[in-house]
């Protein structure tokens, strides 16, 4: 920690290091790095990186970053409390298997890892990943079910962007054939220009002076317990797996849902 407020490491190399230490590793789909959303200026000309209101807010997670939706989800919260049901916020999870893949499927080998875990075929052309704005505007704002963070090719790898092996992806309700993913005004539709100024939103004086927040939430005090309830960051209970103790379940069908629960659905990571 220390190094990284003397700015001796960067803000993506010390994320990586506190997602190995929480036990998250790019040989796992199910445990891949996460890392977080840090913009939500999607529709601009330029990017502003000296506005505070280009950023996303790290100390909320994405259930909570409009007052409405965070509302929403802490009813949620009391409704399954009265139900004497486990309480939690979030029936899904912020880093999965399939968020993984559907990030990188224009890509091999995630393109037949996609395929894989939605029955043999990509999924339906609206549901796919085509547009970061669309896909920011889902997960902090519209969609219940979607609280989803990113992964570190967003930082680094302009690859992933595009649609370069021509797969086959659909065709949106719309009309829109799916292609490359649509880039935010700023980027200029180009893919490398998008990885610069989004790694430089990373590595802003803005996160690097919040980013502690967000890590608060995802590997930190706030990751479960009454810190989490308070701050609108708690999950359904199968997400914390290294909580579960699996061995005192006699049931083998308990047990194998729980464990297919968190092989797709994702993990907590460990606390760090």
């Amino acid at each position: 920690f220390l190094s990284r407020q003397k700015r001796e490491i960067s803000n993506f190399d010390y994320l990586m290091y506190l997602n190995t230490l929480a036990g998250r590793s790019y040989n796992d789909y199910m445990q891949y790095p996460v890392f977080p959303w840090v913009l939500a200026d999607y529709h601009s000309e330029t990017l502003n990186l000296t506005n505070p209101h280009t950023f996303r807010d790290l100390s909320k997670p994405m259930g909570a970053q409009t007052v409405e939706r965070k509302r929403k989800f802490i009813q949620r919260y009391n409704e399954v409390e009265k139900n004497l049901s486990a309480p939690c916020h979030y029936c899904t999870h912020y880093s999965s298997a399939i968020i993984v893949a559907s990030y990188l499927v224009r890509m091999e080998p995630f393109t037949q890892t996609f395929c894989s875990l939605q029955g043999g075929s990509f999924d339906v052309a609206d549901r796919m990943f085509h547009s970061v704005k669309s896909t920011w505007e889902s997960a902090s704002r519209d969609n219940m079910s979607d609280v989803r963070e990113l992964i570190p090719e967003f930082f680094y790898l302009p690859e992933f962007l595009t649609n370069a092996n021509n797969f086959e992806l659909g065709c949106m309700q719309d009309g829109t054939v799916l292609g490359d993913v649509q880039l935010p005004p700023w980027a200029d539709g180009d893919p490398h220009k998008f990885i610069l100024l989004h790694r430089q939103a990373l590595e802003s004086d803005y996160v690097s002076a919040h980013l502690h927040c967000w890590i608060d939430l995802i590997f930190g005090h706030k990751q479960q317990g009454s810190a989490a309830v308070e701050a609108v960051n708690t999950y359904h209970p199968y997400f914390y797996g290294d909580k579960m103790d699996l061995n005192n379940i006699k049931d083998p069908l308990i047990k194998s849902t729980i464990l297919g629960f968190i092989s797709n659905f994702g993990q907590i990571p460990k606390q760090v």
